[in-house]
């Protein structure tokens, strides 16, 4: 389900709220409760669940894994700025 963002425009009250793609947009503010809630443009949103979804993703074998306490991945990860740019 992804996450909307909107804005009073009575107010100015910014929220978040995690819908269905299929539900209607909110329209009462819950800080004002004006019917002027308007549902923003913004980058998608969405929430990973579980704790280890990724342990058993994408791992080359051997010595070699994805996991959330590896401190090697992730140094290597921030380490390499410029090879972004």
């Amino acid at each position: 389900m992804p996450i909307y963002e909107y804005q009073c425009k009575a107010c100015g009250h910014r929220l978040e709220k995690l819908q269905k793609i299929s539900a209607d947009p909110l329209t009462d503010c819950p800080s004002c409760e004006a019917p002027e809630l308007n549902r923003l443009v913004s980058a998608a949103g969405f929430r990973l669940a579980g704790g280890g979804w990724y342990e058993t993703d994408f791992k080359t074998g051997g010595s070699k894994k994805n996991l959330a306490g590896d401190s090697s991945s992730s140094n290597s990860s921030s380490s390499g700025g410029d090879a972004a740019a």
